[in-house]
């Protein structure tokens, strides 16, 4: 666990940095503000109502506790162990197995299960997915995501600063368009970008890694959550969800991604394979 609270700190050090770096390679900070307040602006508002947006794109209903008392039973227990409050419970009408939680702390988080998910999982495999998603609550990763989210979008926007003042010969604060000046360009516009995405992805994974071990040692049970992740995996394949305005932006909310297309490669990826989540929590020692 430590390891991948570490990794998560040089990750996110790591895009400071690019950001820093472009800062000064821009020749000034007024559009490094700008775009610290813009992106940071739209991130908060993300980050604020973020559990009322993504319960709405999924049409999550309150889960009604008469009927999944199961349900409501385990999150008060796990939430009991994590020394959490009590989250608010929904459930997804749809086939596909799958879960997240959401929410800007503890006191306002909520928990989204679908029925496939309790359709398809046996009480401990459940109670797994339940756990890792009760632990991304206790590792503040909406809060972790967002701050990785806003650095990631100045770059993006500094990017694009660059590539307009190319097009209309203004790049860089009036310098010259040299060999130099072409290579800033090229850093600016098309490797720092992809650079941020890179290290957002991994602080992605990063943190799905830690909620996987945080919630196996919760319940002291990691093999239930490893033969859980390999059934949803199985599951998606054949529902997947279709992919509806800016949807792909939550996919890294689930505990597996929802749609088709995924990236080919694992840098680009919200989620660690599940044959390495897998391994990893089959090989726990608690």
């Amino acid at each position: 666990m430590f390891n991948s609270q570490i990794k998560t700190v040089l990750l996110l050090g790591g895009l400071t940095g690019i950001l820093l770096g472009l800062g000064q390679l821009f020749g000034g900070t007024q559009g490094l503000v700008i775009g610290l307040l813009f992106a940071g602006g739209l991130n908060f508002f993300s980050y604020w109502f973020s559990d009322k947006i993504v319960l709405k794109i999924y049409k999550a209903k309150p889960a009604d506790e008469n009927k999944h008392s199961d349900l409501y039973h385990m999150i008060r227990e796990i939430a009991s162990h994590a020394k959490l409050p009590m989250p608010k419970i929904y459930v997804i009408e749809t086939p596909q197995a799958n879960a997240f939680a959401t929410g800007r702390n503890p006191q306002h988080a909520a928990v989204a299960v679908t029925s496939g998910i309790m359709h398809l999982l046996n009480k401990n495999e459940l109670k797994g997915v339940l756990a890792h998603e009760m632990s991304h609550i206790k590792n503040r990763d909406i809060l972790i995501s967002s701050v990785a989210a806003t650095i990631a979008g100045v770059i993006s926007y500094i990017a694009m600063i660059a590539r307009w003042g190319a097009i209309f010969g203004g790049f860089g604060g009036g310098r010259n368009n040299d060999n130099g000046g072409i290579l800033e360009l090229l850093v600016l516009a098309i490797v720092a970008p992809i650079m941020a995405l890179i290290i957002q992805m991994a602080i992605s994974r990063s943190r799905e890694f830690l909620a996987d071990e945080t919630g196996a040692k919760l319940i002291k049970d990691p093999y239930s959550l490893a033969s859980a992740l390999e059934k949803i995996e199985k599951n998606v394949d054949h529902f997947p969800f279709k992919k509806l305005g800016s949807t792909e932006a939550t996919a890294h909310m689930f505990i597996h991604h929802p749609f088709k297309g995924k990236s080919l490669l694992n840098m680009f990826s919200t989620h660690p394979s599940t044959k390495e989540r897998v391994q990893k929590l089959r090989a726990m020692k608690l």
